[in-house]
């Protein structure tokens, strides 16, 4: 049987703040890196071809996963989300599908979310399915903004926002379902007129409003789901929920 839709991870940061030469993606979580969590997830819910753009000790990470059948393409400067996915299209053939997009540094999304993110793709006919979760404290994350029918507007990143867009507390997670060829003819689209001057992923939603196509949210009321692991903290923290899902799932 066809699987449902292809992924994307995002896999090529060097995750500064860990305060380490290990690249983000290769840092373990109960003594496997937080990468395979995430790859497993994606093959739980249903992904096929699964492409992962790395960059930061990209051999390393060929390597370490070696034995999966993963689509490799190398990101050669972190130019942003935008240009990552770009770097994914020669993976791609001419044909439309679903592409799922994850990060690699969010070991804790399960299969289950990201079934629900296809479902509510294909039960709305969107191109473009964000996955979001409100938070009470917002600072720091992309703001979802949206008309009053619920598309989404466009997602503004903390450093980019006005004071009334940062009162906003739906947040971006990152993680999206796209049809593709909108996602790469949008990737390739993408402008750095931005304060990091980088090409940001989010940038796609603008482009779908104003091109008129739909893009819609899918919230996830569980935050640890989609919480980056960026610090050595947040990766001890998800050692414990990792380990308090798996005390549940053997009691």
């Amino acid at each position: 049987m066809d699987k449902a839709f292809s992924t994307i991870i995002l896999a090529a940061g060097k995750g500064t703040r860990m305060k380490s030469d290990l690249a983000k993606v290769l840092h373990p979580i109960g003594g496997v890196p937080m990468l395979a969590y995430v790859i497993a997830a994606a093959r739980a819910a249903g992904s096929g071809k699964i492409v992962a753009v790395i960059g930061h000790q990209a051999q390393r990470v060929r390597e370490l996963f070696h034995d999966d059948d993963l689509v490799f393409v190398e990101q050669k400067e972190l130019l942003g989300t935008g240009h990552a996915v770009l770097q994914a299209k020669s993976a791609f053939g001419a044909a439309r599908e679903d592409v799922i997009i994850l990060c690699g540094d969010v070991p804790l999304i399960r299969p289950e979310t990201l079934k629900s993110l296809y479902n509510k793709k294909m039960q709305d006919g969107a191109a473009v399915v964000v996955l979001t979760t409100i938070l009470d404290d917002p600072t720091g994350y992309g703001r979802v903004v949206k008309a009053v029918d619920g598309r989404i507007i466009k997602i503004v990143e903390e450093k980019d926002a006005n004071a009334e867009e940062k009162l906003i507390r739906e947040i971006n997670s990152g993680i999206y379902c796209v049809e593709s060829e909108f996602l790469f003819s949008a990737v390739g689209r993408l402008k750095n007129n931005n304060v990091q001057k980088e090409y940001y992923l989010t940038d796609i939603i603008e482009i779908a409003y104003k091109d008129g196509i739909r893009a819609v949210s899918l919230m996830v009321s569980d935050h640890d789901e989609v919480m980056g692991v960026n610090t050595t903290e947040e990766l001890r923290r998800a050692e414990r929920i990792i380990k308090e899902r798996s005390s549940e799932k053997n009691a």
